[in-house]
């Protein structure tokens, strides 16, 4: 390795491709197995969202094959169009995990490129799959970490490539060389701005299918020898340098190993943008706290970080398409207001037009405060002023669902179940309940094709969000 034995991506390769399942302290674990499965569960819902069946279309014109499954349908497709298409169900509802500090929805990138790799190679058993993702992880979250500017470019579809390629390059087999050639290659393919967030577009969550595609191709390009630039972290020309501009990333470095990025992930407990789940909460306890209906309320502010004002803080619309609706604050706030939760129905189909619901919306807005972190999402206060004019008041100094204020088991497997859902085709409870205990025990799998083989569905079946459901409420 020579000049660049302590390059950020020489010192990444090695802790991936060094990493052992018997150095992974029993937190780690159990956390990669959770969000492993609230990953499929997500992925499996976004299978039927808005934006999907246009991008698969589309996909099928990009070469022919069946090494990988499509989750929640009944079809398979190339390696790297699975990676692509699952990438963006898992995120393309806004119910993924995240790292919140890293402002990262590292697992969307990571796992839609893993499995594609575990489904077209040899055998790859829970184990290999575990250490895979906390690798994994550990990259993206470390890059995301290092940030200390205000977003520009969308960092879960680029820090979240580099973990996809950690975790494929440690599933492919590939030596700590090869990694570091893979993370050059990643480089020349990765993308994904800040402008689709802006303007609400489909092509946001496709940006997290890009990069985990070319994880894939990263990997196979590395595996044939190619050789590519190797200080593509730090370099004059590097991806912290440009991507991120101001960054701090040595001190990080070294705490790979003994700090594991997985423990420090959260839920998603409402499918919206997580800048708009302080207010979230806030209105519900508000709502069940002093009992006041949505004909009370005058006004609703919900007071955050800069960040959740970029990110959310955008007006209310006529007719949104889901995609503006879930990064709505005004949007989600009203529904909320409507029904005591949000729900995956609610940013669907009429429901996006509901009258009711945008009369409200025009009473809810998002304010920043002087917090001077540009990546922080909390804390976040609400205040309700209800039409006697009395305020009601509720401050969240961390998001539910945060490692400090976690989901209970109970609400995990509800957010799941609750998923399984929404499949395009048909799944069936059965198969839902088998995946919960494979992945419970997935130390003890030998082959994770067997999970994936939970999520291929039987035939296909109408989007499930024209039905009436009662909303999901994980508080």
């Amino acid at each position: 390795m020579g000049h660049i034995a302590g390059s950020a991506s020489e010192r990444f390769a090695r802790h991936v491709t060094g990493l052992r399942y018997e150095d992974l302290p029993a937190g780690a674990v159990a956390q990669a197995k959770t969000f492993i499965l609230d990953t499929f569960g997500v992925g499996v819902a976004g299978s039927s969202a808005d934006g999907a069946d246009a991008l698969l279309r589309a996909a099928r014109n990009w070469g022919a094959g069946e090494h990988a499954t499509l989750w929640g349908r009944a079809e398979r497709v190339p390696a790297a169009t699975a990676a692509f298409i699952n990438g963006f169900q898992v995120h393309c509802q806004e119910f993924d995990c995240l790292h919140e500090p890293a402002v990262l929805h590292v697992m969307a990138t990571l796992l839609p490129a893993a499995m594609a790799e575990a489904e077209r190679g040899r055998n790859i058993s829970g184990r290999d799959l575990i250490v895979a993702v906390v690798a994994g992880v550990d990259v993206a979250v470390t890059l995301g970490l290092a940030a200390k500017a205000r977003l520009r470019f969308f960092r879960p579809a680029t820090a979240g490539g580099f973990g996809a390629i950690a975790a494929v390059a440690r599933l492919a087999g590939l030596d700590a060389a090869a990694l570091v050639n893979a993370f050059g290659i990643q480089y020349a393919q990765t993308s994904g701005t800040m402008q689709p967030h802006l303007e609400a577009s489909v092509v946001l969550p496709a940006q997290i299918g890009f990069n985990a595609r070319a994880a894939l191709q990263s990997c196979d390009l590395a595996q044939a020898g190619v050789i590519a630039p190797r200080e593509v972290f730090e370099g004059r020309y590097g991806y912290l340098p440009l991507f991120e501009g101001e960054y701090e990333l040595t001190p990080l470095l070294d705490q790979l190993g003994r700090v594991w990025r997985i423990e420090e992930l959260s839920h998603k407990p409402y499918p919206a943008g997580r800048a708009t789940h302080g207010g979230i909460e806030g209105i519900v306890a508000l709502q069940r706290e002093h009992g006041f209906q949505p004909i009370d309320v005058a006004e609703v502010r919900v007071i955050g970080p800069a960040l959740i004002s970029q990110l959310c803080g955008r007006p209310d619309i006529a007719a949104p398409g889901a995609n503006y609706a879930r990064l709505c604050m005004a949007f989600v706030g009203a529904k909320v207001l409507q029904h005591g939760g949000l729900d995956l129905s609610h940013c669907r189909d009429a429901a996006l037009v509901d009258p009711v619901t945008h009369q409200l919306a025009r009473r809810i807005r998002m304010e920043a405060d002087a917090n001077p972190d540009p990546n922080a999402l909390a804390p976040q206060q609400v205040i309700v002023r209800l039409q006697d004019g009395t305020e009601r008041r509720w401050r969240g100094e961390t998001l539910l669902a945060n490692p400090a204020r976690p989901f209970t088991r109970a609400q995990q497997l509800a957010k799941f179940r609750r998923c399984w859902e929404f499949a395009a085709g048909s799944l069936g409870v059965a198969a839902g309940e088998r995946l919960i205990d494979m992945v419970d025990a997935l130390e003890t799998v030998t082959d994770v094709r067997t999970l994936v083989s939970l999520l291929s569905a039987t035939a296909a079946s109408p989007a499930t969000g024209q039905s009436v459901r009662q909303p999901l409420s994980p508080a």
